[in-house]
């Protein structure tokens, strides 16, 4: 195709790949608005889109452009000099420093094309630069290494630079804590920011604070499992109970009836951890958990979440319609929460007004107005969402829809040109509609309102010391495999353990999804009042995976085990 003939839409590496007949205009014009409506490189959305693999579009960029290749599989990830390019060039460009010779560095990047990266690298570093073509899924791994150690590097800062912020009114909380000599308390407070600098590296969720008659303990929510971490002095839980109700301007003489409030962790100029705080009168003392609200986790970017190309599709497809209902479901502790504040910054542009109600809101999101609900003041979700119809709204986000009104409110918001988002405690995603009708919401509102329904668990990660091992036939069809897929063409793992992932095998969670558009198949089985069954059966006509289904595939890329998948999915 002649280069005239080319859309203005299209340049770099998009545009090569027109003229070299490896894409179509219509397809090439489609994964650029697609890679510019995620957040993620053209390369990134081509490989997704299993168009052609990462391996084929560097051989096609080193052989047309004429720069090296480079196999990033052998290249020692501990050789990357990870100093010598600006960390947020390295993260937006996607590219690494490989090797300084004289005044020549070389950068490996998986799009030469990108012009600007390569500039911007120049300036910075005021060096000549060499670009190596490497494949974008390798460079995305060491990327990835890279990130993990920085992030690593920010929490080895000595405890006596941490600073624990006051929440609200500083000055009332200093006047506080000076009426209490005994809870400014110095080991008392170094135990504390210990804990909470090991939970921050532990990659744990969750610290609970336990008194007992006779012993006092403190255990972690890593990877959705509590472990017992500490066992300090019983004499020390009214002190640190006090201390940590101080930094998060609670009562520090009411002991009687749970109160929740914040506080913050500031690690470094760039870095602040938030934490909820909520309190539990027990027979023996104060209960106090600690939920960790890091703000960086939502805006990771949905490609960070596990969601599989087709799935990733329909969920953008669903959140950049002009109006309409998307509901996350699944329980507690599931990344609900996560997952819609990755889809509000989507979306999240200067030109779009977003409210959210939220109880309460977990991570501040700039440009995002969000309003705690505060139901002994009259708050509710029902009367924040009253209140933003009145304030010009494009996109409205409900925390839980927890009752008809808030129900029938979101609804009509739906159906009169607003985008609406929320979550409910459901076990899957047909069986999300059927609830909403046992709530009293009309058949026919749900049918014209709710365009997509996702639903999510979290299963632990295999660690890298992972090995294979065999499963017999039978196991794996009883898991809920099929017969062509124990064609041999996949391996599945075993937890080893080791001291990155402390014994148990495991490291991180990986995101399994259920992810459900509207169709109008299942709007006319809901007009007919069918059962969650019915809207299943459609569904997986219509190629919707079951979340059982779903974690299988996990299972067969090697992220996590059958186990973790059939204990946290129902079939």
């Amino acid at each position: 195709m002649a280069a005239a003939l080319l859309p203005n839409t299209l340049s770099g590496i998009a545009r090569a790949l027109v003229q070299g007949g490896h894409l179509a205009v219509p397809d090439a014009e489609r994964l650029v608005s697609e890679a510019k409506a995620a957040g993620v490189t053209f390369v990134e959305q081509l490989i997704s889109s299993k168009k052609m693999s990462a391996r084929e579009i560097a051989q096609y960029c080193s052989e047309i452009f004429g720069y090296p290749l480079l196999d990033l599989s052998a290249y020692d990830p501990q050789q990357v000099l990870s100093d010598a390019i600006d960390r947020k060039l390295v993260q937006q460009h996607r590219v690494v420093a490989l090797a300084k010779r004289g005044n020549r560095l070389s950068v490996a990047i998986s799009d030469p094309t990108n012009k600007a990266a390569l500039d911007q690298i120049k300036f910075q570093t005021s060096l000549a630069i060499d670009p190596v073509v490497v494949e974008d899924d390798k460079l995305g791994a060491i990327l990835g290494t890279m990130a993990e150690a920085a992030g690593a590097s920010i929490l080895d800062v000595p405890e006596d630079d941490l600073n624990l912020e006051f929440t609200d009114d500083e000055a009332l909380a200093k006047a506080e804590e000076a009426s209490m000599p005994d809870v400014d308390d110095a080991p008392v407070v170094r135990f504390l920011q210990k804990m909470l600098m090991d939970a921050i590296r532990d990659g744990a969720s969750d610290l609970h604070f336990e008194p007992y008659e006779k012993s006092y303990r403190i255990r972690f929510r890593t990877d959705g499992i509590l472990r017992e971490v500490a066992s300090p002095p019983i004499a020390i839980k009214e002190k640190l109970a006090s201390r940590i109700k101080v930094i998060s301007k609670l009562d520090i003489s009411e002991k009687r009836v749970p109160q929740d409030g914040r506080m913050k962790l500031v690690l470094s100029k760039n870095r602040a951890i938030d934490f909820r705080v909520s309190t539990l009168p027990t027979l023996f003392g104060e209960k106090i958990v600690m939920r960790i609200l890091d703000p960086s986790s939502a805006t990771l970017g949905i490609d960070a979440l596990g969601y599989e190309p087709e799935e990733k599709e329909r969920l953008l497809k669903a959140v950049h319609r002009p109006y309409g209902m998307v509901l996350v479901t699944g329980p507690t502790g599931s990344g609900k929460t996560v997952s819609l504040y990755t889809c509000l910054n989507i979306l999240n542009q200067p030109g779009i007004n977003i409210s959210t109600a939220e109880d309460p809101a977990e991570i501040n999101l700039p440009g995002i107005n969000q309003v705690n609900v505060n139901e002994k003041a009259g708050l509710t979700f029902a009367a924040a969402l009253k209140s933003f119809l009145r304030q010009d709204p494009d996109i409205i986000m409900v925390g839980e829809i927890r009752d008809l009104e808030t129900a029938d409110i979101a609804i009509k918001a739906a159906q009169t040109g607003h985008m609406v988002f929320s979550t409910l405690h459901t076990n899957d995603a047909p069986t999300t509609l059927t609830r909403m009708m046992n709530m009293g919401v009309a058949a026919f509102n749900i049918a014209s309102s709710v365009i997509l329904i996702t639903a999510q668990r979290l299963a632990r990660r295999l660690c890298t010391c992972k090995e294979a091992t065999s499963v017999p036939d039978a196991a794996l069809l009883e898991a809920g495999f099929t017969e062509a897929d124990l064609d041999g063409s996949w391996q599945p793992y075993r937890p080893v353990g080791c001291e990155r992932c402390k014994g148990s095998g495991y490291k991180g969670r990986v995101g399994i999804y259920q992810v459900m558009p509207i169709s109008e198949e299942i709007q006319r089985i809901i007009l007919k009042h069918g059962t969650a069954l019915d809207i299943s059966d459609q569904a997986a006509r219509e190629g919707v995976r079951t979340l059982r289904q779903s974690g299988l595939v996990k299972v067969k890329q090697g992220l996590t085990t059958v186990e973790e998948v059939l204990g946290c999915t129902n079939e």
